[in-house]
C-alpha cells in the first residue's frame, strides 16, 4: 500500500451523559441552526431533514440530557418559535471547543495503530444500532427474583419507573443489581395508549406511564403518538388512525402509555 492510499482513522465526536450519547456532530448542527433561525422547521429544512425527524432528535437529546436543551417559545409579537435553553447553548459551545482536539487525537491514533484494517473490521462488528423507537437510560432500582424469571425495576431520569421481565440467566449475564446502569428498549407498536390517566381501568400490563400528549403525527394508516411523562421523558406509541379518532386524541390531552414488562428489552454499557 502506497503512502497516498494509507488508511487512517476518522470519527465523530459525541457528548455523553453517563453511558448514553446525548449529541454528536449532526445533532449539534441541528441545535446550532435552531439557535440561528429560531425555528425547528427552518433548521430541519436547511439540513435536508423532515420536521418529524428533527423533533425526534430533539426529544432524544432532551431525554438523554436529563433536562430540556430546546424549548418552544409561544406567544409574543413574533408568534413564538423554538429556542435553545441555557443548557443547550452551553452544550453547543462546549462541543465546538473540543471538536478540533478530537480530530487531532484521531489523527495521532491512526498514525500509531497496528493492523488497522483488521481492527477496523472488528469495530464495525461491535458497533450495533437498534430499531426500537423508545430508548431509555436509567438505573436498576430493584431486582425481584422468581422461580425462573426476574422482574427488574428501572428508575428513569425524572423519577418514572418501568418494569422488565427477563430470565435469571439474563440477569446474571448482564450483571444487573440495584444501582447498575441499564438501557431499556421498547418498540413503539408495543405501547398502548389509554384514555384513562387516572387509572380507573384495570389492565394486566405492569407498565403504566401517565403523561400528556406532546405530539401527534397521522400517517396513511397509523399515527405516531408522543407522550411526555411527568418526569420529562417521552414515550412514543404507534397506533391506528381509527384508534386515534376513537380516543379523540389531541396534543395536551392526558393519557397513559401502557406496555407489558416482557416487551422491555434491557442492555448494559460495554466498558
Amino acid at each position: 500500500m502506497t503512502s497516498d492510499n494509507k488508511m487512517h482513522i476518522e470519527g465523530r465526536l459525541w457528548i455523553a451523559r453517563e453511558a448514553s450519547n446525548v449529541a454528536g456532530h449532526g445533532r449539534i448542527d441541528l441545535l446550532q441552526r435552531i439557535a440561528d433561525t429560531g425555528s425547528i422547521s427552518q433548521a430541519a429544512k436547511s439540513m435536508g431533514m423532515s420536521y418529524k425527524a428533527a423533533w425526534d432528535a430533539v426529544d432524544a437529546m432532551n431525554n438523554l440530557a436529563g433536562e430540556a436543551l430546546v424549548e418552544r417559545a409561544t406567544g409574543g409579537k413574533g408568534g413564538g418559535g423554538t429556542r435553545l435553553t441555557a443548557r443547550g447553548q452551553r452544550l453547543v459551545a462546549a462541543f465546538r471547543l473540543i471538536e478540533e482536539e478530537h480530530r487531532r487525537f484521531l489523527q495521532s491514533l491512526g498514525e500509531n495503530i497496528e493492523d488497522f484494517a483488521d481492527t477496523y473490521q472488528l469495530m464495525r462488528r461491535l458497533n450495533m444500532k437498534t430499531s426500537a423507537r423508545n430508548q431509555f437510560y436509567g438505573k436498576v432500582a430493584e431486582v425481584r427474583s422468581g422461580a425462573v424469571n426476574d422482574e427488574i425495576v428501572i428508575e428513569l431520569q425524572g423519577g418514572d419507573r418501568i418494569v422488565s421481565v427477563i430470565t435469571q440467566e439474563s440477569t446474571r449475564h448482564l450483571g444487573l443489581h440495584p444501582g447498575a446502569e441499564v438501557v431499556a428498549l421498547i418498540k413503539a407498536p408495543w405501547v398502548i395508549i389509554v384514555d384513562d390517566a387516572a387509572g380507573s381501568i384495570r389492565m394486566s400490563a405492569q407498565n403504566r406511564l401517565c403523561g400528556t400528549i406532546a405530539k401527534l403525527a397521522r400517517g396513511a394508516v397509523n399515527a405516531e403518538v408522543v407522550v411526555q411523562l411527568k418526569g420529562g421523558t417521552t414515550v412514543c406509541a404507534v397506533i391506528s388512525n381509527d384508534s386515534m379518532d376513537e380516543l379523540a386524541l389531541s396534543e395536551g390531552k392526558q393519557v397513559a402509555a401502557v406496555f407489558n414488562a416482557s416487551h422491555v428489552i434491557l442492555g448494559v454499557p460495554a466498558y
